[in-house]
């Protein structure tokens, strides 16, 4: 069986940690998001990729 590549680039950046809201430190997607990314069509991989980029920008993280 052929695993089937993701059509849009994964935001995992190898800092695997869930935070008290089941957010990832890392790449600021849920678990959910996470486990399921492989499976995702491309409009909702690119549709994650878009909330990440809203995370990503309230985090205190971030400058």
């Amino acid at each position: 069986m052929t695993k089937i590549k993701s059509q849009v680039k994964s935001p995992c950046v190898n800092i695997c940690f869930l935070n008290e809201d089941d957010l990832c430190a890392g790449c600021y997607r849920t678990g959910k998001e996470i486990s399921l990314w492989g499976s995702m069509n491309k409009a909702s991989q690119q549709a994650v990729m878009k909330k990440v980029r809203e995370r990503e920008a309230k985090s205190s993280l971030v400058n």
